[in-house]
């Protein structure tokens, strides 16, 4: 039987930024082999909650453990090893090749392995994210999206080479998809997806109402800092908890060529034949 032991958990988690709650009494658990997607409008608190996760924010209440253990006990070494974090902006301020951007990722965790593995990783990870034809760019000379692209290989990289000290790990990506057209996103979020199958646990933050349907395993919505539904996305979204927390008119329905979840505008619902 498959462990279904939380990798990563947050409990209670509170964040305060001049005197206003971000982020209340937010509880999360993270599974292995799960696409867990977080929703929700702009200012919920959805990149407050990743930062919290992750580590990179301290919570002014409530906790989070990574594997059964406080995430801030844990080593930097190790914890690296354990959790690789995909940010919404990655700003490098030498001229860095996209080779050497992505073996970031493996030089902070894999010096354990020799050098030949280490490379190897590198090129794999960089044909993975789709950016393999890039290795030898300037990373400042890319566009947004494809520094995007890259990140993502860095991470990717970070994950391949912690699996050398950790088994169970955590993928946190938020806004990932933000600056790509629409054939990467997909690709992006099919890597993803088979990371989680796995045993992986992935959180992704996401804009995307219809993507996050499509790919999410448990859906998280978060309104004015509190995470006001989770579970599976059929059972989580309904009409009246998007336009309660969206503030718009939608229909919830599905897409009867591909047998995809779509929302469709009110004004736009086909008609009964």
């Amino acid at each position: 039987m498959a462990d279904l032991t939380p990798i990563a958990t947050g409990r209670n988690l509170r964040f305060l930024a001049g005197g206003r709650a971000l982020v209340a009494d937010a509880s999360l658990d993270l599974l292995p082999g799960t696409t867990t997607i977080l929703i929700g409008p702009n200012g919920a608190g959805k990149s407050t909650l990743l930062k919290l996760m992750t580590g990179e924010l301290k919570p002014a209440g409530g906790e989070v453990l990574l594997d059964g253990a406080s995430l801030h006990a844990i080593p930097a070494w190790r914890l690296a090893c354990q959790r690789a974090v995909m940010a919404q902006h990655a700003r490098l301020a030498f001229p860095f090749t996209v080779y050497e951007v992505a073996r970031l990722g493996v030089d902070g965790v894999g010096r354990a392995l020799p050098r030949q593995r280490r490379e190897a990783v590198v090129g794999e990870c960089l044909a993975a994210a789709g950016v393999i034809e890039l290795a030898s760019r300037n990373y400042q000379t890319l566009s947004g999206g494809e520094q995007q692209r890259v990140q993502f290989a860095r991470v990717l990289c970070q994950l391949e080479a912690g699996q050398s000290v950790s088994a169970r790990q955590a993928l946190f990506l938020d806004e990932p998809i933000a600056s790509l057209d629409l054939c990467h996103q997909l690709a992006l979020l099919d890597m993803a997806r088979t990371i989680a199958a796995r045993g992986v646990a992935v959180l992704v933050v996401l804009h995307d109402i219809n993507l996050a349907l499509t790919y999410a395993d448990k859906l998280v919505v978060m309104d004015r800092g509190q995470i006001v539904a989770q579970g599976e996305p059929s059972a989580t979204l309904d009409d009246a908890l998007l336009q309660n927390v969206f503030k718009v008119d939608l229909s919830l329905s599905r897409a009867p060529a591909a047998g995809l979840p779509f929302l469709l505008p009110q004004q736009h619902r086909p008609s009964a034949a």
